[in-house]
């Protein structure tokens, strides 16, 4: 894997999503990389020197091959899919990034490039983490509206930001954990180190007031999004 400023000529207009045909066919010419193919985007948070691959130092020996232009890189995928390059990034210290779904060429770099961007702003507070945005979907969705997710946290949460600190985290932590312990109670008073009532005391408090339900679809789903905006914001100081 390396960094050209060749490339990175070539890939410029085509991550910007302004390429135009014919600077599609140089761009694969220039790079020795078909038109058509399964590519991903990974955007970097932080630049970092990604070493070169054993052997071939634009490819990793099981038909990936990589470009870089500034912290964006263009992969295009081997048989294996995503999960080996993937992995490479993290073995070789980069993170924080983000990955975009596969797309089916070059002329679609542009898409790719905007949903890496939106990857990477789902990942956690001061993570290195290596995020593929299929799997973050939901907060990348509120981290790609900060001024909506402002909102719906002042909607959903802004009683409990009037609590002194240590009871509002108290509150969220125990949604937290029912959450992560997929709705069980149960488990969730296990996790907390607390007897179950006392979990579900702190639940039914906790929907008192944000006024939504946790047993209601839609207000859950409310509820689960406004949690992850509280997060981000929370992150970003």
């Amino acid at each position: 894997m390396r960094r050209d400023t060749g490339a990175a000529a070539l890939l410029g207009p085509l991550l910007a999503g302004s390429a135009q045909p014919h600077q599609v066919r140089r761009a694969a010419q220039g790079l020795g990389l078909p038109e058509r193919g399964r590519y991903a985007v990974v955007v970097l948070g932080a630049p970092v020197a990604v070493p070169e691959a054993d052997g071939d130092a634009d490819g990793d020996g099981d038909g990936v091959r990589w470009c870089w232009c500034g912290e964006a890189g263009v992969v295009l995928l081997g048989p294996g899919g995503l999960a080996g390059p993937v992995a490479r990034l993290g073995v070789a210290g980069a993170g924080p990034g983000g990955v975009s779904p596969v797309v089916g060429g070059l002329a679609e770099l542009g898409l790719a490039r905007r949903l890496a961007g939106a990857a990477l702003l789902a990942c956690g507070p001061g993570a290195r983490e290596i995020v593929a945005l299929d799997e973050r979907l939901p907060t990348a969705l509120v981290a790609s509206a900060p001024e909506l997710s402002a909102r719906l946290v002042a909607e959903v949460f802004g009683p409990l930001l009037v609590l002194a600190p240590a009871e509002r985290a108290l509150l969220v932590g125990t949604l937290e954990a029912w959450l992560e312990c997929g709705g069980s109670v149960g488990r969730a008073a296990v996790r907390l180190r607390c007897h179950r009532n006392t979990v579900f005391n702190r639940l039914r408090r906790l929907e008192r007031l944000t006024s939504r339900s946790l047993s209601h679809p839609r207000e859950l789903v409310e509820t689960v999004l406004a949690l992850d905006a509280l997060r981000l914001s929370a992150a970003r100081g």
